[in-house]
Formats: C-alpha cells, sequence, structure tokens
C-alpha cells in the first residue's frame, strides 16, 4: 500500500496535466506570497537598512573567506540543524516538521513529473508516505505539547489564533493527504474522495495563504541568522556595547547608568532565565 502512487490512481479522476498544472500553480503562489510579503513588510529594505547603520560601529572588516565560513556555520548550525533552539524537544520537533516537510514536497513533485504511474520507485512512494508521518509527529507533538501559550500559559490546546495558519494547513496537509492515500488503496470510495476534497484544500491554504501566515519565515530566518553572526564577528553588535566587567570604573564612566542603578560592585546576576530548564517555546 505504501509503496504505491497515489497519484497514479487519482490520474483516473483527474487528467494528468490538471494535477501538474496546480502544483506549478502552487509554486507561483509561494514565490508571489513571499514577494508580496517582503513588500508589505518591508523586509528587505530592512536588512540593507540595519547593515547600512551598522558600518559606523565595525571594529573589523569581514573579508570574503569570513563571509563565506559565517554562511557555512549558519547553514550546519541554524538551517540544518536548528541550532538556536534550547528547549531539546522544540528542536527535535521542529526538525522533523521541516525534514518531512521538505521531502513530502520533493516526492510529490517526483511523484507527479517523473513518476506519475504504478512503475513509479516504490522508495520514492514510501518516502511520500513517510515524510507526511514525519510531519505529524513533529507537528502534533508541538502542537498539543509544546506550543508556549500551552505550555507555559496553560491556554488550551484548541484555541487557534491568526499565526497558526500555517501549522494548522501543515498538518491538514500531510494528515487528509496520508489518510486519503490509504483510503483510496482500501478502494472506500465515498470516504476516499472526502479526504482528497479536504486534501486539496488544506493544501491551497497552505501555499496560496504565504501573504497571512507564517510560510515565508522559513525564507526568511536563514538571512537573520547570517546577519546576526555577521555583526557579532565585525563587532558592530547593532551598536549595542559589548559589556565588560560590570564593576571596571571604565566602564563605569562610559555607562553612568550602572553604578547609579546597581552600585558600584554589582553582585553576580548568576543564571538568571537560564536557571530554570527550558520547558518552554
Amino acid at each position: 500500500m505504501f509503496a504505491s502512487n497515489p497519484f497514479a490512481e487519482l490520474v483516473t479522476t483527474i487528467p494528468l496535466v490538471g494535477i501538474q498544472a496546480y502544483v506549478v500553480l502552487m509554486f507561483i503562489l509561494v514565490i508571489g506570497g513571499t514577494v508580496l510579503d517582503m513588500i508589505h513588510k518591508k523586509s528587505a529594505k530592512y536588512f540593507f537598512a540595519k547593515a547600512k547603520a551598522a558600518q559606523a560601529s565595525r571594529t573589523r572588516e569581514l573579508g570574503a573567506g569570513d563571509k563565506i565560513g559565517i554562511a557555512v556555520s549558519t547553514v550546519a548550525v541554524d538551517v540544518m540543524t536548528s541550532g538556536e533552539f534550547c528547549n531539546p524537544r522544540r528542536r527535535i520537533s521542529h526538525l522533523f516538521t521541516m525534514y518531512g516537510f521538505i521531502l513530502f514536497v520533493v516526492t510529490t513533485v517526483a511523484l507527479v513529473f517523473a513518476y506519475p504511474t504504478n512503475e513509479a520507485p516504490s522508495i520514492v512512494s514510501q518516502l511520500w508516505h513517510l515524510s507526511a508521518a514525519m510531519v505529524m509527529f513533529g507537528g502534533y507533538w508541538f502542537w498539543f505539547f509544546i506550543r508556549v501559550d500551552v505550555s507555559a500559559e496553560g491556554n488550551p490546546w484548541y484555541r487557534i489564533v491568526k499565526a497558526d495558519m500555517f501549522i494548522l494547513s501543515l498538518l491538514g496537509t500531510t494528515t487528509f493527504g496520508l489518510v486519503w492515500s490509504i483510503l483510496q488503496a482500501n478502494g472506500v470510495a465515498p470516504w476516499t474522495t472526502v479526504f482528497l476534497a479536504l486534501f486539496i484544500i488544506a493544501a491551497t491554504v497552505l501555499f496560496a495563504g504565504v501573504l497571512w501566515s507564517k510560510f515565508a519565515h522559513m525564507f526568511f530566518k536563514p538571512a537573520a541568522a547570517f546577519n546576526k553572526r555577521v555583526i557579532k564577528a565585525d563587532g558592530s553588535r547593532e551598536n549595542l556595547p559589548e559589556l565588560g566587567d560590570l564593576s571596571d570604573p571604565a566602564l563605569h564612566k562610559r555607562f553612568p547608568d550602572i553604578p547609579e542603578y546597581m552600585g558600584k560592585n554589582p553582585a553576580n546576576m548568576g543564571l538568571g532565565i537560564k536557571r530554570e530548564q527550558p520547558q518552554h517555546y
């Protein structure tokens, strides 16, 4: 069952060219939605303005090798392994969801364009079903147990806000898609049609709703992580001072409010927020 191409059976109902056109349209909507999101939020303008403002406070110039090294670190740590998450549960959930979604999109394209028949390699079909299950595992774990308003603020899991549009449409796409494939393989005709319709609706909301969801966040996140590493490496630090010993007289001279509010010999502030195990978002 999981080794068969679910889209090969769908061709008997919907022409292959129609299925392929739908997939292409979703890609166009993602690109268009991301561009409109950048224009609406002025994201690119913000990054360029921020970089220009940081020039005056740089303590060193970064060479091409430095920037390549930073880019590699960004990809390896922030993108591929989601190293910015201190909460290990949140990190694992995110990795399952992220890699599952990427694999789901890639295998969908492969099954629709490269192998649109039942002769498709079984490994591709198996990966399509596995990727859907990966998204469901990571996504439902996040939705029921990890979300900040659930785990930290005690709100019920069924409380839905606009920001939940991405995760809910993503879970709907993979869940309805997987159930549709199982029902189709078992010949449950009426319910197969119902879950196919739900699959299409959820996928359309996911890919067409970029402007109103957090979908575009996955494209901005690497850029923000790279910029964060650059400003730390060149010393600009977003025009914020690099504080050293809070009891240093030279530091008191630069920032007179330190001794005013904290005394000339501030006590060790301790672990602060890190005193507690990272249980929250």
